[in-house]
């Protein structure tokens, strides 16, 4: 897919609690010294699947098939810090789901061969049920921030609902990514 509006399918946070409890977490990573890009509270999601640029056409399309996707509203549980690829080696700082997981799973195996469909790649990195809430830049002080990440893989962020479906818009700014929903699919219970 070539020019056009950088997207991704996500379910957005709606707990006030759990997203100052990430700041929070947010606050303590950087008191480790680690190089890190902060994601802003407001920007922190459940990311289903990346799907990079698309046509206004697509966008369309796309929602056809998010409104073919079966599920009932649920509750996800976000415990635990950690980092991919490994906290020895860090590159993406996560929030774990311990609750929800297999309902998100769900979610992206029915879209993946939608996707697939309508001319989109297969998803290189698979699903990973997780919430990214810092990016590692450099080595800097990578040992005190995976000493942190261990003595918090189960920190308890709480509840959040898993109610809408949301294709979402990315711009790209100077000043970090803005998103915005196009299109939401909200079935009912």
């Amino acid at each position: 897919m070539a020019e056009g509006i950088r997207s991704f399918i996500a379910f957005d946070i709606d707990s006030e609690s759990v997203l100052k409890r990430m700041t929070e977490v947010q606050t303590m990573l950087t008191k480790t010294g680690a190089d890190l890009k902060l994601v802003e509270p407001k920007n922190i999601h459940m990311t289903l699947r990346f799907l990079g640029n698309i046509t206004p056409n697509t966008v369309e399309k796309i929602f056809e098939e998010m409104k073919k996707i079966q599920f009932v509203p649920f509750d996800v549980r976000l415990r635990g810090v950690g980092a991919f690829p490994n906290p020895r080696y860090p590159r993406v700082v996560w929030t774990g789901i311990t609750q929800g997981a297999d309902q998100l799973r769900s979610i992206f195996e029915q879209l993946e061969p939608k996707l697939l469909r309508l001319g989109f790649a297969p998803d290189p990195k698979g699903f990973s049920p997780h919430l990214t809430i810092a990016r590692v830049r450099s080595g800097r002080n990578r040992v005190e921030l995976a000493e942190y990440l261990s003595e918090n893989e189960n920190f308890e962020f709480g509840v959040i609902g898993a109610k809408c479906l949301r294709l979402k818009r990315s711009d790209l700014t100077p000043r970090g990514p803005i998103y915005s929903t196009l299109k939401e699919f909200c079935p009912q219970q």
